[in-house]
C-alpha cells in the first residue's frame, strides 16, 4: 500500500474526537439508558413474581402502565414544545397518543384497583385504548422522508397495504375468524373485538413500512420511537389472541412489554444523542450509504405477498375450508402487487432514462474538462483518470489507472502531500469539505510539472481534480526574482540582502562574531555617468557587479543597494579566533577593493577607472539586522571621508561622531533665527604699503556652549541646501549693511564676500538682489567684492559669464578664488571677467620651502600680471612667506602674519591705523601700487 493509501485506508473520515461536548453527551446517553434498564427490570422482576399480592399487582398493572405512559406524553410533549423543528408535529401526536394509553389505563385501573370490581366489556377505557393507534400512525407519517412524487404516494399506500393485508391474511386464518364466532356476543362487542387487532395490524404495517423510508434527521430518536411503538403493538397482539385474553389478569409479565414501550417513547427524544442535520447532510454518503436496508426496504413488499400466498396454501395443505375473507384479502393483496410492479416499471424506466442523460452529461463534462479528474482507492490506487490526462500529464488514461498515486509523486513533494491528506480526512466533512494539494507530478516527458489539485472524500477514497500550474509556477518565481534582484546586475537587492543578514543574525550563525557586512561605494563613478553617458555607467556597474559575484564565496551574498553603492555579507564560519576572523575579513575587504578597482573597459573601447571606498562591521551577540547594515554604512562614509579608495572598520565612536553631527546639524538650523552667527572681518593688506586695501568678511558660529565654528567645520555637518542659501543671504546683507555703515564714518574700505558659482546662478538671488542692496545701504560702487569660489564641473561658464558681467556693470568687482587648485581654474581665467587672483593656500604654504613650488608661484603671477589682474595671497602666515611672495610679484596678502579675523570693534580701530609692518620694507613711492580697481570699471552711481 502506498503512503497516501495507508492514509485513507487508516484515517477516520470525521468523528466526535476533540469535542468534550459531544462525549459528555455520550456519557449522559448511556447513564440514562442504564436507569431506563434497571426501571424495566425491576418491572418485569416483579411482573413475573406477582408484586407480593393481589392488591399490588391490579395497582402496578393498571396505575403503573398509566403513570408510565403518562411520562411518555409529558416528555414528548415538553420536546415538541423546546424544539421546533419539522418533527414537532410527530411528537406532539405521540404524546396525544401516549394520553390515550394512560387514560386507558387509568379507566382500567378505576374499574379494578378502586371499585374493585371487573371491567366491563365495552367501556370508556376501549375508547381511549382505539384512540391509541390512530395518532401513533399519522405521527411515523410525519417522520417518514416523504414521497416527492404521486408515484411515490401511491407506492406507500400499496406498501402499507400488502403488508397490513398479508398480516390481516395470516391473523385471521390464524386466530380472528374464531374470534369473530363468539356466540353470544352484540354486534358492537364483535366489531370493538376486531378493532384492536386492525389498529394494530395498521399500526404494524406502518411501522414496518416506514421503518425504511425514516427521515435522515435525528435518527437514533426516530428509531427508538419506532422500536417502543413495536414494542406496545407486539404486546396488543399476544393480548388479542385468545388463549391470553381470557387468562389475562392486570399485573402480569405481558404488562411490562406495555411498561417498557411507554418508558422507552419517553425516553426517546431526549436519551439519545442525535446527529446535526448539517453533519448528517455532509456525512451522507458515508452515513446512509446502507445496501442492506435498501434491499430490505425494496423486498419488504414482496415478502409480505408471499407470506399472504403461504398463509392460503397453508390453509389448502391442511385441508382447511378457506375463508372468503382471505380470499378476498388475498386477491387484493396481489393485485396491489402487480398495480405497484407496473408503477415501478414505469418509475424505472424513467430513473433509466434520465441516469442515462445524467451519465452522459457527466461524462462530456469529464472528457472535454482540461482539469485532470482521478479518482483514489482506499489503498492509494486509481481506479479512474478522465481522458485529459494526456493532454496535461502526456500521458494516457489506462496507463495511469491501477497505478500508486505515491509512485507518481515527486519524493521531495510526498511527505508533505501524506501530511495533508492524513489532516483533511481528520477534519469534519461539514468544517472542511474540500482540500487543496500542490505538489510536482510525473509527465510522460520524464520532466516534474507543477500541479495543483483540489480534494474531494469519495466513498473512502479521494477525488482529485487537477491542472497544470507550471507556467504559474514559473511565472511567481520570476516575479519573486525580480522582486528580490536588481534589474540591472540581477545580484540581490537591498530587500532580499536585509532578508539574509537578518537570518544571518538569528539562525545558528547568531552567536558567530565572524560574520561581517562590507559597504562598497564605487568612487569616481558620478563622472563617468556624466562624461560618457548612462549607457558607459549601466556598463561599468554590470562589470563591477561581476567582479564582486565572483570574488565572494559561494555561501556569501554579494548584492546591489542602488546606484553605485553594493554590500556583501560574510558569513562566519565559526572556528576562528575573533583577532583572526577580523584579519581575514579585512583581507577579503582589501582584495575587493583592488578588484573594483581595476581599469574597466566599456563599449566603444573607452577605458576607465573608478575607486572602491570600503565599509567593514561585524555582527555581535544580539545586534539587529539595521544595527549592523548601519555600522557598515558609517564605516563607509569614514571610508570617502578619510580620502576615499581605502577601507575603514566600524569603531563605536564613529556612531558618536554621526549622533553628534546630527545634533549640531539641527542646532544650525535655528542659529540664524536665534542670532548665533557674526561677522568678521580679515584685512587684506597692500604689500608695497603695508596700508589695508579690502576686508574679507567670514562668518562664525557661536554655538550655545561658547564654541566658534568657522564655515569649514559647520557647513559639513548639514546637506541642507536652503540653510546653506539662507546662510549666503545673510553674509551678503550682513557684510553690505557693516560696509556702508564704516564707509559713512569714513573708512571706505571695500569688502569682499566668498560666493560659489552655484550660488551666484541660483534663482533665489536675483540680480536685482545685489542692485537694492547696494542701494538702500548707500555703498558706494566699487566697494563691494566677490570672490569666486572654484566651480562644480557641470556649472555653465556661459551663464557663469553672462552674471558676472551683469554685476560688473553695477560697480561689484569679481576676484578668482582659489587659483591653482581647481581643474577649471583656467579655462574660468580664460572667459570670466575677472579683476583680481586670489592664490591658493596649497601654492603659498610651501612657497618658502619647495624651490618647484616657487617657479609655479611665479608663473602664476606673471600671467596675472600680463592679463593686469591683482593678485592676492591667501594664507600668509609668516614673514618669510611675505618677502618670498612680495620678492615675485605679489601685491597684496592676507593671513596671520598681519591679522587673523577682527570683530567689528577690532576692525575699525585696525582701519583707523590703517598700516601693518612690513618685513624688510624699503620706502615705496606713492601710487606704485594702485588700490583694488577693475578692468572694466564703469561708475554706477546709487539710484
Amino acid at each position: 500500500m502506498s503512503a497516501p493509501g495507508a492514509v485513507i485506508a487508516r484515517s477516520p473520515v470525521g468523528g466526535d474526537s476533540g469535542h468534550p461536548g459531544r462525549d459528555r453527551s455520550g456519557i449522559g446517553s448511556i447513564v440514562a439508558q442504564v436507569a431506563l434498564g434497571l426501571i424495566c427490570a425491576g418491572y418485569t422482576t416483579g411482573a413475573s413474581l406477582g408484586w407480593g399480592s393481589r392488591e399490588l399487582a391490579l395497582f402496578m398493572g393498571d396505575f403503573g402502565l398509566s403513570a408510565a405512559a403518562l411520562t411518555a406524553a409529558v416528555s414528548c410533549f415538553l420536546y415538541a414544545r423546546a424544539h421546533r423543528g419539522s418533527d414537532r408535529p410527530a411528537w406532539l401526536l405521540f404524546a396525544f397518543s401516549s394520553l390515550m394509553a394512560a387514560s386507558g389505563n387509568a379507566v382500567w385501573g378505576w374499574y379494578e384497583v378502586v371499585l374493585r370490581t371487573q371491567v366491563p366489556d365495552s367501556s370508556v377505557a376501549d375508547l381511549f385504548f382505539l384512540l391509541f393507534a390512530p395518532p401513533a400512525v399519522v405521527g411515523l407519517l410525519v417522520l417518514a422522508k416523504k414521497p416527492v412524487t404521486r408515484a411515490g404516494w401511491v407506492c406507500l399506500g400499496l406498501d402499507a397495504w400488502l403488508i397490513g393485508g398479508s398480516l390481516l391474511t395470516l391473523s385471521w386464518s390464524l386466530a380472528l375468524a374464531r374470534t369473530t364466532h363468539f356466540e353470544g356476543e352484540s354486534v358492537a362487542q364483535a366489531a370493538l373485538s376486531l378493532a384492536y387487532p386492525l389498529l394494530d395490524i395498521v399500526l404494524v404495517s406502518m411501522v414496518l413500512a416506514l421503518h425504511f423510508r425514516r427521515s435522515q434527521a435525528n435518527r437514533s430518536a426516530t428509531n427508538t420511537a419506532i422500536a417502543a411503538l413495536a414494542l406496545t403493538v407486539l404486546c396488543d397482539a399476544l393480548f388479542t389472541s385468545p388463549l391470553l385474553r381470557e387468562n389475562y389478569a392486570s399485573g402480569q409479565l405481558l404488562d411490562a412489554g406495555w411498561f417498557a414501550g411507554s418508558l422507552l417513547l419517553a425516553y426517546a427524544p431526549w436519551g439519545v444523542r442525535r446527529l446535526p442535520d448539517s453533519s448528517a447532510a455532509a456525512r451522507g454518503p458515508w452515513l446512509h450509504s446502507r445496501p442492506v436496508a435498501g434491499s430490505l426496504a425494496a423486498l419488504t413488499p414482496y415478502l409480505a405477498a408471499a407470506v399472504c400466498t403461504l398463509g392460503i396454501l397453508y390453509n389448502v395443505v391442511e385441508g382447511r375450508r378457506v375463508d372468503r375473507v382471505v380470499v378476498l384479502t388475498g386477491c387484493a393483496v396481489v393485485l396491489a402487487l402487480v398495480v405497484r410492479q407496473g408503477i415501478m416499471l414505469l418509475d424505472n424506466i424513467a430513473l433509466t432514462h434520465e441516469l442515462a442523460q445524467k451519465e452522459n452529461h457527466f461524462r462530456s463534462l469529464v472528457q472535454g474538462s482540461s482539469d485532470v479528474i482521478m479518482i483514489a482507492a482506499p489503498t492509494g490506487i486509481l481506479r479512474y483518470v478522465s481522458p485529459a490526462a494526456a493532454g496535461v500529464y502526456g500521458r494516457e488514461a489506462d496507463e495511469l489507472i491501477g497505478s500508486e498515486l505515491a509512485s507518481l509523486i515527486h519524493p521531495e513533494d510526498l511527505g508533505a502531500v501524506v501530511h495533508e491528506v492524513r489532516r483533511f480526512l481528520a477534519a469534519s466533512p461539514a468544517d472542511e469539505p474540500t482540500t487543496r494539494i500542490e505538489c510536482r507530478f510525473r509527465s510522460g516527458r520524464g520532466d516534474w510539472l507543477n500541479v495543483e489539485s483540489t480534494v474531494n472524500r469519495h466513498q473512502g477514497g479521494l477525488i482529485f481534480n487537477s491542472r497544470d500550474v507550471t507556467e504559474r509556477v514559473r511565472l511567481q518565481a520570476q516575479l519573486q526574482h525580480n522582486a528580490e534582484h536588481d534589474p540591472l546586475t540581477d545580484l540581490p537587492n537591498r530587500a532580499l540582502f536585509t532578508r539574509r543578514v537578518r537570518q544571518a543574525l538569528s539562525g545558528r550563525r547568531s552567536s558567530d562574531p565572524g560574520t561581517a557586512v562590507l559597504f562598497i561605494d564605487l568612487d569616481g563613478f558620478k563622472g563617468v555617468n556624466d562624461r560618457l553617458g548612462h549607457q558607459a555607467g549601466d556598463d561599468l556597474l554590470v562589470q563591477a557587479a561581476r567582479r564582486l559575484q565572483e570574488s565572494v564565496r559561494a555561501g556569501d551574498t554579494a548584492a546591489r543597494l542602488g546606484g553605485d553603492e553594493f554590500a556583501a555579507l560574510i558569513l562566519g564560519d565559526g572556528g576562528r579566533e575573533q583577532d583572526a576572523r577580523e584579519t581575514q575579513v579585512q583581507e577579503i575587504a582589501d582584495r575587493l577593493r583592488l578588484t573594483l578597482s581595476r581599469p574597466y573597459r566599456l563599449e566603444g573601447g573607452n577605458e576607465v577607472r573608478v575607486a572602491a571606498s570600503i565599509g567593514v562591521a561585524f555582527a555581535e551577540p544580539g545586534m539587529e539586522a539595521g544595527d549592523l547594515l548601519r555600522n557598515a554604512d558609517l564605516a563607509m562614509y569614514r571610508a570617502k571621508a578619510a580620502g576615499k579608495d581605502r577601507v575603514e572598520l566600524y569603531a563605536p565612536q564613529m556612531q558618536a561622531e554621526v549622533v553628534r553631527r546630527t545634533e549640531l546639524a539641527a542646532r544650525l538650523r535655528t542659529a540664524l533665527h536665534d542670532g548665533e552667527f557674526a561677522l568678521l572681518h580679515q584685512p587684506v593688506v597692500d604689500l608695497a604699503t603695508g596700508r589695508i586695501s579690502a576686508v574679507s568678511a567670514q562668518a562664525r558660529w557661536r554655538s550655545t556652549q561658547g564654541i566658534l565654528f568657522t564655515p569649514a567645520e559647520y557647513l559639513r555637518v548639514t546637506d541642507d541646501g536652503e540653510r546653506t542659501a539662507e546662510l549666503g543671504r545673510w553674509l551678503l546683507e550682513e557684510a553690505v549693511e557693516q560696509a556702508a555703515e564704516r564707509a559713512g564714518i569714513g573708512h571706505r574700505t571695500p569688502v569682499s564676500i566668498r560666493l560659489s558659482a552655484r550660488r551666484l546662478l541660483d534663482r533665489s538671488l536675483p540680480l536685482g538682489s545685489v542692485e537694492s542692496l547696494l542701494t538702500r545701504h548707500g555703498l558706494p560702487s566699487g566697494s563691494l567684492i566677490i570672490e569666486l569660489a572654484d566651480s562644480d564641473p557641470g556649472t555653465s561658464l556661459d551663464e557663469l559669464e553672462q552674471r558676472l558681467v551683469t554685476l560688473r556693470r553695477l560697480g561689484v568687482r569679481i576676484a578668482l578664488d582659489g587659483f591653482g587648485s581647481g581643474h577649471v581654474a583656467i579655462d574660468a581665467l580664460r572667459r570670466l571677467p575677472v579683476d583680481i587672483l586670489k592664490l591658493d593656500r596649497g601654492l603659498v604654504e610651501g612657497v618658502v620651502e619647495s624651490a618647484r613650488l616657487r617657479k609655479i608661484t611665479r608663473g602664476v603671477l606673471r600671467i596675472a600680471g600680463e592679463l593686469g589682474l591683482q593678485t592676492v595671497a591667501e594664507g600668509v602666515d609668516v614673514p618669510e612667506q611675505v618677502l618670498a611672495l612680495r620678492a615675485m610679484g605679489c601685491s597684496h596678502a592676507q593671513g596671520m602674519a598681519f591679522s587673523g579675523p577682527l570683530d567689528e570693534y577690532r576692525l575699525r580701530r585696525a582701519l583707523v591705523r590703517d598700516e601693518y609692518p612690513l618685513p624688510g620694507a624699503v620706502p615705496v613711492r606713492a601710487g606704485n601700487h594702485p588700490p583694488f580697481r577693475s578692468n572694466t570699471e564703469t561708475p554706477v552711481p546709487p539710484t
